[in-house]
């Protein structure tokens, strides 16, 4: 049954505090399941890469996959948590159809990484999110629910995820609005994808998160009951679901009723969360050491190594482009999207020597047919040496603004270099005195009206004249050149 709000809470929100805290799984980027050699490839029949080991089958023994405990500690020291010399597995016992052994090899008390935190934007400030933990785990299967025939409702299973290597990432209740949440999430599924070891494909379940939800009344220090919303995998289902939850929460508390612990769906379709199940708490997993496996012990020189494989990070890069490009944090913070982004952002800097205008090219001209085509930027037909070359000429007042959006338009189209395009397509500029001076004739006979007004001292008319002579010439006219030749014209006597 679905879960909707008692009374609207529209009016009592501003005296109520909402607390969050994200849980989020993330698959490692590893070839092979995280105690088998079975393959993690997405996609694949159902039920074609599993094993007895991921069928749960008796008398077969796990093996610890070495690069997933190389992965997840090389997020903890990204996000700063203590790495563990000694962690341990333990078994977590629950039934589920798409758990076949009937509980899952988790950590509990004794996790690989410990503590660290996650800066965000809040409003236009930065907010620290406090990490609890992160801890490996392996994933269950899937549960499939096709009509069935005669419209009889079946369940089937495919195990290929059943085994594939998560780490679960804890945050502290420390966010304050699904625009928080969304923004975590977003902020660390870019580390995630810097660091390479997740691809952060939400759609194929690579990236999910659960939600802990509560409210409490401004100035309260103590917590309120808290609901889990499973399953998140989009930006706008964290952000939708827990402002949902929010209103009902807040709702039920001011109609007189309270709030159960239990875990909800989130039900994009009709935008409402329904319950699943009443919350459980650790106990009740009857959590106990795994008897398979040896607790994972770990060397200082070890960690140490993993922690020199770290490339640069998004924060540590967007500093470093507004310190030595001296662009605008807003600027950095959208050419760091993507590691391969800020990449191209550079070798157009070192190709034009142009760092604010290569920034607004990408920016506004090449983000935009990126956007409109679904492309990456190791997608986007113009390399970024063509790119390069053509802003240095927009730079040193080769081309003009208007030239320069012509051209980048059949660059898109054309592989060959700006300079065989201006060629070939009549796009070079007009910077001949002499040229220039019959345009401004030109223009100056086709408009006596505002010729007068200027010659009578309203200034402003000389913009359109300029205008004009722009739109007359196709944007060839060499700006500062025209003006000049204008004025001289203007000058005059009529």
């Amino acid at each position: 049954m679905s879960v909707t709000p008692a009374v609207s809470a529209e009016t009592a929100r501003e005296s109520y505090e909402p607390v969050i805290g994200l849980e989020v799984h993330a698959q490692l980027k590893t070839r092979t399941k995280i105690l088998c050699g079975c393959s993690t490839r997405f996609g694949a029949p159902p039920n074609t890469q599993v094993c007895p080991l991921c069928l749960g089958l008796p008398g077969v023994l796990p093996t610890l996959n070495a690069r997933a405990v190389d992965f997840a500690a090389m997020v903890g020291l990204a996000v700063g948590a203590e790495i563990a010399g000694r962690s341990v597995f333990a078994r977590k016992n629950y039934f589920y159809p798409d758990l076949p052994k009937g509980y899952q090899i988790s950590q509990y008390d004794r996790p690989l990484c410990v503590g660290g935190s996650l800066a965000i934007r809040s409003g236009d400030s930065w907010k620290t999110i406090r990490l609890v933990r992160i801890h490996l785990e392996e994933d269950a299967g899937k549960s499939l629910h096709p009509e069935g025939r005669e419209g009889v409702d079946t369940t089937r299973v495919d195990l290929n995820r059943a085994g594939v290597p998560l780490i679960e990432i804890v945050s502290e209740p420390d966010l304050r609005s699904g625009a928080e949440a969304t923004d975590y999430m977003a902020r660390l599924r870019q580390l995630l994808v810097y660091l390479d070891v997740c691809d952060g494909n939400m759609e194929e379940g690579s990236l999910r998160c659960d939600a802990n939800v509560s409210v409490r009344k401004k100035g309260s220090t103590q917590l309120g009951t808290k609901t889990e919303i499973k399953n998140l995998n989009s930006f706008r289902f964290v952000d939708r679901a827990i402002a949902f939850e929010i209103d009902r929460q807040i709702g039920l508390l001011e109609s007189g009723g309270r709030v159960v612990q239990e875990t909800l769906l989130w039900s994009s379709e009709r935008g409402v969360a329904e319950a699943m199940r009443s919350k459980e708490e650790a106990h009740d997993y009857r959590y106990f050491p795994e008897p398979d496996l040896l607790p994972l012990d770990l060397s200082r020189e070890w960690i140490e190594a993993v922690r020199g494989r770290i490339p640069e990070l998004p924060h540590q890069l967007r500093e470093r482009l507004v310190r030595e490009h001296k662009i605008p944090e807003y600027d950095a913070e959208v050419l760091t999207d993507t590691r391969s982004l800020a990449s191209y952002y550079e070798e157009v800097v070192a190709r034009s020597g142009q760092p604010k205008l290569a920034s607004n090219w990408i920016m506004t001209e090449v983000n935009a047919v990126r956007n409109k085509n679904g492309l990456t930027i190791e997608e986007f037909p113009v390399r970024a040496d063509r790119l390069g070359d053509m802003v240095r000429m927009v730079g040193d007042g080769t081309i003009s603004g208007k030239i320069a959006k012509q051209l980048f338009e059949l660059m898109v189209q054309d592989p060959a270099g700006p300079a065989e395009l201006i060629e070939r397509h009549g796009l070079m500029p007009i910077d001949d005195d002499a040229a220039l001076r019959a345009l401004a004739k030109e223009v100056i006979s086709a408009h006596p009206g505002p010729v007068g007004d200027f010659r009578a001292g309203k200034e402003k008319t000389f913009a359109f004249l300029v205008g004009q002579a722009m739109k007359q010439s196709r944007g060839r006219a060499h700006p500062e050149k025209l003006q000049q030749a204008l004025r001289a014209v203007l000058a005059e006597k009529p």
